[in-house]
């Protein structure tokens, strides 16, 4: 990373106009950089993908993909200073520090998250993603970004997987069709989404295959979905339980991706490949 930045000393001091603004703008920026693109950087200076892409390639790099790894490469966290962190978070928390609280019960519903990656249920849930005919992922409005998301992950696994958040009567889509036979639901249950449980009981009479993501547990049957994928608890006054949603749809999104293997790769080549011929995501 001090060979990236050197470099960049140098262009900001003897580069071309270009070259001397995108310096200057990744030298002020390098905590922003594993969040850009070369397109959004090429944006923010009114200059072109493709100048951003030049610079980048002048710097020995392929793309702003080859500078984020080096970035996540060189900040690793040694296991020395994760104890070191963790030993002072404990000591805050146990002091009442609010975000130190935060901080640990997040953590700890990470835990959560990794110990049910281990678990059959988890490995079963994987499976019915990677077999099933269409797969239909439901919430409430409110969650509606995260499921598209979580969606837009799935696709580099699969076809046929849609996002339904109950507006405009999108339920009504899985029952629009004789039977849902080999076809999958996916319920993201939050205390908002009141038409979870019917939702779930229709669509396996209806014949699908029901994954429920819920918290709330203790308030539903055990014949009213095929499997269950439980969140910790939330905490009080949390209505959606979001962060550890995030994580467990972030690892479940991953783990099929992993599942799909090769096919998962080529996916994802022809998506960015398709991506550059319309002009996205260029060098970055």
């Amino acid at each position: 990373m001090e060979d990236f930045v050197h470099k960049l000393r140098q262009y900001a001091k003897s580069g071309t106009p270009a070259e001397r603004r995108i310096a200057k703008y990744f030298t002020e920026h390098l905590n922003d950089l594993p969040f850009e693109t070369a397109a959004s950087v090429a944006d923010r200076l009114d200059l072109s993908p493709m100048t951003v892409g030049r610079f980048l390639r002048a710097l020995g790099y392929q793309g702003l993909d080859s500078v984020k790894f080096q970035i996540r490469e060189t900040s690793a966290v040694s296991a020395t200073q994760m104890q070191a962190s963790m030993t002072e978070l404990q000591t805050d928390a146990s002091e009442g520090k609010p975000l130190a609280v935060l901080v640990s019960e997040q953590i700890q519903g990470l835990h959560h998250i990794y110990h049910l990656t281990g678990q059959p249920q988890w490995s079963e849930a994987v499976a019915m993603i990677g077999s099933a005919r269409e797969i239909f992922v439901a919430t409430h409005a409110a969650l509606s970004g995260f499921a598209a998301h979580f969606c837009q992950q799935l696709t580099q696994a699969r076809d046929g997987v849609h996002a339904l958040n109950g507006t405009g009567s999108r339920f009504a889509e899985l029952f629009a069709r004789l039977n849902g036979n080999e076809a999958l639901v996916i319920i993201i249950d939050s205390r908002r989404f009141g038409k979870a449980r019917l939702l779930a009981r229709t669509a396996r009479r209806y014949g699908y295959k029901v994954i429920l993501i819920t918290a709330q547990s203790a308030n539903w049957m055990p014949d009213q979905a095929n499997l269950m994928l439980p969140l910790p608890a939330p905490r009080a006054g949390d209505t959606d339980n979001l962060p550890p949603l995030m994580a467990l749809l972030d690892c479940l999104s991953t783990a099929a991706v992993a599942a799909a293997g090769e096919e998962a790769s080529l996916r994802t080549r022809r998506m960015a490949e398709f991506g550059i011929m319309l002009g996205e995501g260029v060098g970055g």
